[in-house]
């Protein structure tokens, strides 16, 4: 059975990131019985600049893309119902804030020399999208490690600490340097680009034909 190699370039906030996450997820099941998949989690900020306490989520992006209230609400629950098609509660009320995330990178970033990146990305962004809460919390971020049976007292360290803040920005850095402007993305075996949240179909049939030309 061929291994597809997969780097997946996301933050925790973007929408569309814990989406296509989702409908990944449901298209590497179809695969099963065809296709392993080695799954490695990279560092993108929507908003690096974003001061501690974030920003109310309305006026962000209104602020930053320019558009209208009612536009801004229908985006909001077009992805609301996109989440639920999966079981997925993305909350996006008026009130929701969103957060600069470089400090839960960090945090995954050592989640991967544990070997639980993927199961830490997943509860940062139940966190986020379903419970509402800041990411990068110091507190959420140690609690989640207990719950995944880590060293909270470590992430405590890492927090206190620079550590992991040279290779975020490194990664940051390569995969801008890459083209990479938006989130999500998909690197598959390191040569093939898929942006966006595709629908499982289009992943299916892009796993399919990359493993078909590889033999």
């Amino acid at each position: 059975m061929q291994t597809i190699k997969l780097d997946i370039v996301s933050d925790v906030v973007c929408p569309w990131c814990v989406i296509g996450y989702l409908r990944l997820q449901r298209a590497m099941e179809q695969l099963k019985d065809e296709l392993r998949f080695e799954i490695d989690w990279h560092p993108f900020e929507l908003n690096p600049d974003m001061p501690p306490e974030g920003e109310n989520i309305v006026e962000h992006v209104q602020r930053k893309y320019g558009i209208s209230t009612a536009a801004s609400a229908e985006n909001r629950e077009r992805i609301a119902a996109a989440g639920r098609e999966f079981g997925f509660e993305i909350r996006m009320s008026d009130d929701r804030r969103i957060y600069n995330t470089f400090d839960a990178h960090r945090v995954l970033h050592w989640a991967r020399e544990q070997g639980r990146q993927e199961a830490f990305n997943q509860a940062l962004f139940k966190a986020y999208f379903t419970d509402g809460k800041n990411p990068s919390d110091p507190e959420l971020l140690q609690e989640t490690a207990r719950n995944l049976g880590l060293d909270a007292a470590e992430v405590r360290d890492i927090l206190d600490s620079d550590r992991y803040a040279a290779a975020v920005r490194q990664e940051e850095q390569q995969y801008t340097a890459a083209g990479i402007q938006a989130v999500p993305a998909y690197i598959i075996n390191g040569k093939y680009l898929i942006s966006g949240g595709q629908e499982p179909a289009t992943f299916v049939a892009a796993f399919r034909q990359i493993a078909s030309e590889n033999g």
